[in-house]
């Protein structure tokens, strides 16, 4: 299939992103307004303007919508706040269907406050990040993966976006696991921590996630053996600039990309080859074209600043 061909492909698919949706907001910030508090003498940040997007699973969304998939809806949970009303309206405004999202009275939403120096452009400050680290309270987890059920069978893909970076307090929980692992439709998985415990998907670490979770499942780095242990179709490693390998039952095949001087922002980048590689796939059932495109999107997205995406003009233009 050509570019176009693909692209043209993805209006007609449906896709639905399952995981740990988070809201980014971008907060730029004057540093000649840092005066000290009266009352404690801690000199204050002063914001004067913020900018929220869809963050984590919502990137995964974003860089679908942008890629022209004819539809994309988003489950996951978000608090009962403001932080949640804000990432409900920054979904909407982006097409991303944001019916699904579990309410979560009590759980803040999961958020990255992120602080931009007005004067430098630059992120210079710590992140303040809103997370929750307890299990996910029981009645949540069974109405997030009763959803799923319902919904499932309305999608030609599903993309996993396992973000949680503690043992407990991410969405996709064991039972979700399960549900994941009996449906039919493609079934794509990005998980920082956990991509062992997935069955019958299509599972995409990076370098670093994949040798870990090979170690812990045989105390050496073994691909292939990861990727039967896992039953994928395809288990796909990305390499950063160096590219992806991909790991089928028929071997290994290294996938190079173009190489990227100074690129701007990495941030999102592995989100943005998962949502091309992903469509692609679907489209072409080619684990190796699916790599290529996805590198290509990849390339797009880490030269623009925070987490961007790919228009289908910048990929046919890219290709040129």
């Amino acid at each position: 299939m050509t570019t176009g061909e693909i692209l043209a492909a993805f209006r007609g698919l449906r896709v639905l992103v399952v995981g740990d949706v988070c809201l980014d907001r971008w907060c730029r910030y004057d540093p000649a307004l840092a005066d000290p508090s009266r009352e404690t003498g801690i000199p204050r940040i002063g914001v004067i303007s913020t900018e929220v997007t869809p963050g984590a699973a919502g990137t995964v969304a974003n860089n679908l919508a942008a890629l022209g998939a004819g539809r994309v809806a988003i489950l996951g949970m978000v608090g009962d706040d403001g932080f949640g009303y804000e990432l409900r309206g920054a979904l909407d405004a982006r097409g991303i269907e944001s019916g699904l999202l579990v309410n979560a009275p009590g759980i803040p939403t999961f958020t990255y406050t992120k602080l931009i120096n007005q004067a430098t452009e630059i992120e210079d400050l710590p992140r303040v990040d809103f997370v929750y680290t307890r299990e996910l309270p029981q009645e949540i987890d069974r109405e997030m993966v009763e959803r799923f059920r319902q919904v499932a069978g309305e999608f030609d893909v599903i993309l996993v976006s396992d973000q949680a970076e503690t043992e407990l307090g991410g969405v996709v929980t064991p039972r979700m696991r399960e549900a994941l692992a009996d449906v039919r439709a493609l079934v794509w998985v990005d998980s920082r921590m956990r991509p062992e415990h997935f069955r019958n998907a299509v599972v995409k670490p990076n370098q670093h996630e994949a040798e870990a979770a090979s170690r812990r499942l045989f105390g050496r780095v073994d691909y292939a053996a990861f990727r039967e242990h896992i039953a994928a179709p395809a288990l796909i490693v990305t390499f950063g600039g160096d590219g992806a390998l991909v790991v089928t039952a028929g071997g290994e095949h290294r996938v190079r990309t173009r190489p990227v001087e100074h690129p701007v922002d990495i941030c999102g980048a592995g989100d943005s080859f998962s949502a091309g590689a992903a469509m692609t796939l679907k489209v072409s059932g080619d684990p190796v074209l699916a790599a290529e495109f996805g590198n290509r999107v990849a390339n797009i997205t880490i030269m623009k600043k925070g987490t961007g995406t790919a228009s289908p003009e910048e990929v046919l233009a890219a290709d040129a």
